[in-house]
C-alpha cells in the first residue's frame, strides 16, 4: 500500500512489551499517512524490543530508530526521543495502541486546519467520556464550582481531567482543555523544551496533562474525534505498586493544580483531598480494589506528607525573600 510520508517524528517510549509494540507498529504500517521518522526509546531489560524494531524498520515507509533509554520512565524517555527528533511535528503515542484507518492523516489534517492549534489528540475508542451518574455529577459540580451540561475534555477544580466525548452529532474536531499522550500530535514550536520537567519519573502520571497545559497558554488544543485508536492499556512493571502509584498520582496532580493552574487556595486543597478519596473509593466495586485499598491509602498519606513538606519549604523560602527585601538600605555616611 502506498502511504503519504508526513514531516512528523513519532516518539514511542517502551519497556518490556515487545508483543504490544509489534502490534502497534503493524497497525502503523497500514496507515494511509505515516511519520517520516519513528524513534523508539527502549528501557527494556531484554533484546526482544530491538528485534521487533529491526523487523518493522524494513516494512515502514519512514525511518525507524531504536534508541536505548538513558533511564526508565515514560516522561524521561519521551524527552530523550524529542531531543533526537528531526521534524517540526512530534507525534507521541503509546506502545500498546491500534491505529484505526486514516488516524494519522486525520490528526495531521486537524492540526493543519488551524495555525493557532498547538496540539490535537486521537479519540480512544475504549476510553472516553460517559455522562456521569448522580454521585459523579455531584462530585464534578463540587470540584468545578458550577454545573456544566457536559464536562467532556475539561480540566476541572484540582486538576481533575475528563476525556473528550464521542458523539455522532459532535464536530469532527472539538476544542478541549488538555491532551493525553496516548496518541497526540504537537507542533514543535508549541511544546516546551524539554516536554516534561524532572518531577515526572517512572509511570509519569499527569505528565501529559502538564505538557498540554503549558502548550495551552499560547495555543489551542483539540480532539480529532474521527482520528481513532484502540488502547490495549496493558500497564507495566512500574504500575504494579499500588502505594507508589497513589503517591505519585497525588504529588503530580498537586503540582499541576498549584504550579500550572495556579489553584492554591485552601478550598482547592480540600477539593483535591475529596477527589483523591473519591477515586480510591470508586475502585471498591471490585475485589481487586478492596485488596489494593489499604496500599492506596498508604500511598496517598505519603503523598500528602510530600506535598506538605514541599509547601512548607516554599513558604519558608518566600518568607526569607520578604525578610531580605524589607531590610533597611544602608547608605554611606
Amino acid at each position: 500500500m502506498k502511504s503519504d510520508i508526513l514531516p512528523i517524528t513519532a516518539v514511542v517510549a517502551t519497556r518490556n512489551r515487545p508483543h504490544a509494540l509489534r502490534s502497534t507498529l503493524a497497525s502503523l504500517e497500514k496507515q494511509s499517512a505515516q511519520p517520516s521518522e519513528i524513534i523508539v526509546v527502549d528501557a527494556s531489560t531484554t533484546s526482544e524490543t530491538a528485534d521487533v524494531c529491526a523487523t518493522a524498520a524494513a516494512t515502514l515507509f519512514g525511518s525507524l530508530r531504536h534508541v536505548v533509554a538513558a533511564g526508565p520512565g515514560a516522561a524521561p524517555q519521551r524527552n530523550q526521543g524529542v531531543a533526537l527528533a528531526q521534524h517540526d511535528y512530534i507525534l507521541f503515542h503509546d506502545d500498546d495502541i491500534d491505529f484505526r484507518p486514516e488516524c494519522i492523516a486525520r490528526l495531521w489534517g486537524a492540526l493543519q486546519a488551524d495555525p493557532e492549534r498547538g496540539g490535537v489528540n486521537a479519540m480512544i475508542e475504549n476510553q472516553r467520556y460517559h455522562p456521569p451518574g448522580f454521585w459523579s455529577r455531584c462530585l464534578f459540580r463540587f470540584l468545578h464550582g458550577r454545573h456544566e451540561l457536559s464536562y467532556a475534555g475539561l480540566m476541572i477544580g484540582p486538576a481533575f481531567n475528563l476525556l473528550p466525548e464521542d458523539r455522532e452529532d459532535a464536530p469532527a474536531v472539538q476544542p478541549v482543555e488538555w491532551l493525553n499522550t496516548t496518541c497526540t500530535l504537537y507542533r514543535r514550536a508549541a511544546r516546551p523544551t524539554p516536554p516534561s520537567p524532572p518531577l515526572f519519573q517512572g509511570a509519569s502520571i499527569f505528565e501529559d496533562a502538564a505538557l498540554s497545559l503549558v502548550v495551552a497558554r499560547n495555543w489551542k488544543l483539540a480532539n480529532a474525534r474521527t482520528a481513532r485508536i484502540f488502547h490495549d492499556h496493558l500497564g507495566g512493571d512500574h504500575k504494579r505498586d499500588a502505594a507508589a502509584l497513589a503517591e505519585m498520582t497525588l504529588v503530580n496532580r498537586e503540582y499541576v493544580m498549584a504550579e500550572l493552574l495556579g489553584r492554591r487556595s485552601p478550598s482547592m486543597y480540600a477539593k483535591l483531598a475529596v477527589a483523591q478519596l473519591f477515586t480510591a473509593a470508586a475502585n471498591l466495586r471490585t475485589l481487586w480494589g478492596w485488596r489494593q485499598f489499604p496500599a492506596v491509602l498508604r500511598g496517598q498519606a505519603r503523598g500528602w506528607w510530600k506535598v506538605w513538606r514541599k509547601r512548607r519549604g516554599d513558604v519558608a523560602r518566600q518568607n526569607r525573600k520578604l525578610s531580605f527585601a524589607e531590610r533597611p538600605v544602608e547608605t554611606g555616611a
